[in-house]
């Protein structure tokens, strides 16, 4: 079920972006180019997927949800084209690709993020895609929250502050809360908007998304501890070169390890009131700690 998943949703967002982002035919060409490289370069795509997933198990149609999808990618690869820059992470590879600073040049790199994140805007707010103005709104709202100085952009600051700072678990835990977990909390969220779920009905699926989020990051320094770069498609041991605190360096891979297995078994404990409808949910929160990159 999960690699059917899987399979189809990177061709579906491949699609969606391929459609909503056409060339055009004078000196803009290249930006777009560069948007189109980093946005239908690959990936895991799992964001897309917790948002269609969550937004399936209530009815949804397909195709809108893949737009919000699509909105929420946006604002994802526009976050690893700036990480990658020379003032930021300066890496040279993503997904087994020259990073886009090096595949173009460091300013078409920073207006095709810019781009990016006003794209995902553009897609949300737009009444073509979505008619109920309510939900066009709080699209617009769960998704600004969660990419801003109170979500993504705010995590990576602390992780530049790490850089220079020692941080302890509950430093490092908020860190990733913020940086990773955000949008991550902000898919699932996202699915359920579009399904008409009222806040007070959501608790549960915010509980699920942040202990998926927190799962998802360990595994992750998993990863960067002991993976595979050819895998990986990405430079690997930065954080421990750089001398960053992380879940692996301050609780060890054995317990970074069992840490994860919990927030996943307690992830699949929030979705006890679904039934089979909340299968692939459950399924992509084991794919997190067991997938291999």
């Amino acid at each position: 079920m999960l690699a059917e998943a899987l399979s189809r949703i990177g061709a579906d967002v491949a699609a969606t972006f391929d459609a909503l982002l056409p060339v055009p035919g004078d000196a803009r060409a290249r930006l777009y180019e560069a948007i189109r490289y980093a946005a239908l370069g690959g990936g895991k795509r799992l964001r897309p997927l917790l948002l269609v997933a969550t937004a399936e198990m209530y009815g949804v149609d397909r195709a809108a949800a893949l737009r919000a999808a699509c909105a929420v990618e946006a604002v994802h690869c526009y976050s690893l084209i700036h990480d990658d820059l020379p003032c930021m992470d300066d890496d040279a590879l993503r997904h087994a690709k020259p990073t886009l600073h090096l595949a173009y040049d460091e300013a078409t790199a920073v207006l095709a993020g810019d781009a990016l994140q006003a794209f995902a805007f553009e897609v949300l707010a737009d009444p073509d895609h979505f008619g109920d103005p309510f939900v066009r709104a709080e699209l617009v709202l769960v998704l600004a929250r969660a990419a801003g100085p109170a979500g993504m952009v705010g995590g990576q600051a602390l992780d530049i502050a790490a850089e220079t700072s020692t941080f302890d678990l509950a430093q490092v835990t908020r860190l990733q809360q913020l940086k990773t977990g955000a949008l991550l909390a902000a898919a699932v969220e996202m699915g359920a908007v579009l399904g008409h779920v009222q806040a007070e009905g959501r608790r549960h699926l915010r509980g699920y998304a942040h202990d998926i989020g927190l799962a998802f990051q360990i595994a992750d320094d998993l990863l960067d501890h002991e993976g595979d770069e050819g895998r990986a498609g990405k430079a690997l041991r930065k954080d421990a070169e750089a001398g960053k605190q992380t879940f692996v360096s301050l609780l060890g891979a054995d317990r970074a390890r069992e840490q994860a297995r919990l927030l996943v078994d307690q992830a699949i404990a929030h979705l006890a009131s679904h039934g089979a409808e909340a299968d692939l949910l459950r399924a992509i929160a084991r794919y997190i700690v067991e997938r291999d990159h």
